[in-house]
């Protein structure tokens, strides 16, 4: 099977030479895991995820990759060292700010593919969960000792599962109390709570802007991500951008200055940070206010047709001080 999919893969690499790795693997009808485990000069590590993770500090600068169906992040800098509670990690830092979901990692690979090397991570239907490549800055000696050390010699082959669950379906409108829901959404605060009050009345994202106290969720045109992400760059606005998967969330804090369009994606493309968002695959995108014990917190969010976030962003902020009236600003303008 791997000899027959490693052939496939080489076909069809040919006949298109600038397909990523992860629609080649839809195209093939396998996971991305599979096809990096075809080329003989991927390594596969250990499933020590803690363990490796807590050596990526050591290799220096790098740069950080997370990215969902329709939206790449991409960060470079140092990571610090992450911490752990369970299945649940952190990394936390000025560069690389991480929240990692690890129930469902299960297979890890050093990779080296044009030139570029890599360790990266996939959950247990091998879909990639985050990336990390090496830079002209990172220590080659480090990468090359890590892989060594967590180099997997007890199995090559891969036993994924057959497919990710099925979202479970939102309740319908009718049964969840939309007046207690509306009043514990102006109770919150503190954004993080969010998605205990989600979860408390069995509701979905999309669901619950649509059932949002007024003036709590005012959906808008999908063409006013690109609008918001000029207005950005011509002001010099610090933002936060938050893009992930079901197994990690990447965020950055700081500008967005060369906002360009290529095709169907709308791209940030600065010196440590891009991103890449194909903004054609968006059904809907809301401007979401949620209070807080700080005053209130307004953040743009873009979701695909199945109510998937694909992007948020919000205006640089700490804890314990108010949002910024300049993002404010911004953000309500894009509702007149």
């Amino acid at each position: 099977m791997t000899t027959d999919l490693k052939e496939k893969y080489e076909i069809y690499k040919t006949d298109n030479p600038k397909t990523r790795i992860r629609d080649a693997a839809s195209a093939l009808a396998v996971s991305e895991a599979e096809l990096v485990a075809t080329s003989d000069q991927n390594i596969r590590l250990k499933p020590a995820m803690q363990e490796i993770l807590a050596q990526i500090p050591t290799l220096g600068r790098v740069m950080a990759l997370t990215r969902n169906d329709h939206a790449v992040h991409e960060r470079k800098g140092t990571y610090n060292r992450p911490t752990f509670n369970g299945h649940m990690g952190l990394v936390v830092g000025p560069d690389i700010d991480l929240r990692l979901f690890m129930s469902n990692w299960a297979y890890v690979f050093a990779t080296s593919e044009n030139d570029r090397q890599s360790i990266q991570f996939f959950d247990k239907w091998g879909t990639a969960v985050h990336k990390i490549y090496l830079t002209d800055e990172s220590n080659q000696e480090v990468y090359l000792d890590l892989v060594q050390n967590f180099k997997e010699t007890e199995s090559d082959m891969l036993l994924l599962e057959p497919s990710a669950p099925a979202a479970s379906a939102a309740k319908p409108d009718e049964d969840i109390d939309q007046v207690t829901f509306q009043q514990e959404w102006l109770d919150l605060q503190d954004t993080h709570d969010f998605f205990g009050l989600l979860r408390r009345h069995g509701v979905s994202r999309t669901q619950a802007l649509r059932l949002a106290p007024e003036g709590h969720a005012t959906r808008i045109a999908v063409n006013k991500v690109e609008e918001l992400l000029h207005l950005l760059s011509e002001n010099e606005l610090e933002i936060m951008v938050f893009i992930g998967n079901a197994n990690c969330l990447q965020i950055h804090t700081g500008n967005a200055k060369r906002i360009v369009r290529t095709g169907p994606w709308i791209n940030i493309l600065d010196a440590d940070f891009n991103m890449h968002l194909r903004d054609e695959a968006l059904d809907s995108v809301w401007v979401v206010k949620k209070p807080t014990n700080m005053g209130p917190v307004h953040s743009i969010e873009a979701y695909d047709a199945d109510g998937n976030l694909v992007v948020q962003f919000f205006g640089k902020r700490k804890p314990d001080v108010p949002e910024r009236e300049d993002w404010q600003q911004a953000v309500y303008s894009l509702t007149s």
